[in-house]
């Protein structure tokens, strides 16, 4: 299972590409969830090292709605607005927040796929910075980075979205590399592991 998680408070231009990407993989037969930060309730992490000690998070918030979904994927897809040259703080918070999973089981994340979506306001706002830092939480992790290859999709698929949704969906280059990203990543996932798509599996619970 593909796990796409939307760092958008809004449902515009964010979401929209997300489910565009686990719509592709859709058409492959490759079983997808989609989870978003939209409406939910998920704190941020305090340091406070409870889930050092009892293998849980303190916070008992939405995040024990996302922590079986990050179990079970094997390939996971950050998906985030651009907020001041970065990542949203909310999709931020969900990276800061699989403390606790490591916490339980330091090798939850080996060897995961992850793949990186940045949509932002300007053609260059911080797309390339914010997939930087997602990428960072990959290898931190030992998950397994993977971007659209050479000539525009190195480090995943970058967006402008002119802060409109239907800025986004005309960007034509950014949908190309949206398509050479989901490509590699389908290239690289065992298939042999994943569950046949029943539905588009797509839930905002």
């Amino acid at each position: 299972m593909i796990l796409g998680i939307c760092g958008s408070p809004r449902k515009q231009a964010t979401e929209y590409v997300l489910r565009e990407a686990l719509d592709m993989f859709e058409k492959l037969r490759i079983e997808t969830t989609f989870f978003s930060v939209r409406n939910k309730d998920i704190g941020f992490c305090r340091h406070c090292d409870h889930c050092l000690r009892n293998k849980e998070c303190l916070i008992k918030d939405d995040m024990y709605k996302l922590y079986p979904l990050i179990k079970k994927a094997s390939g996971i897809i950050f998906a985030t607005p651009v907020y001041n040259g970065g990542v949203s703080a909310q999709i931020k918070a969900v990276m800061d927040r699989c403390r606790a999973l490591l916490a339980a089981d330091s090798d939850i994340l080996q060897g995961k796929a992850g793949m990186a979506v940045a949509v932002g306001g300007d053609r260059i706002g911080g797309q390339e910075l914010a997939m930087q830092q997602i990428i960072t939480f990959f290898i931190l992790n030992r998950m397994i980075p993977l971007g659209g290859g050479a000539f525009g999709a190195n480090l995943g698929a970058t967006f402008w979205s002119k802060d409109t949704l239907q800025g986004v969906k005309g960007d034509k280059e950014g949908f190309r590399t949206l398509k050479k990203a989901v490509k590699a990543f389908t290239k690289y996932l065992d298939t042999s592991k994943l569950t046949p798509a029943q539905g588009k599996g797509f839930t905002n619970d």
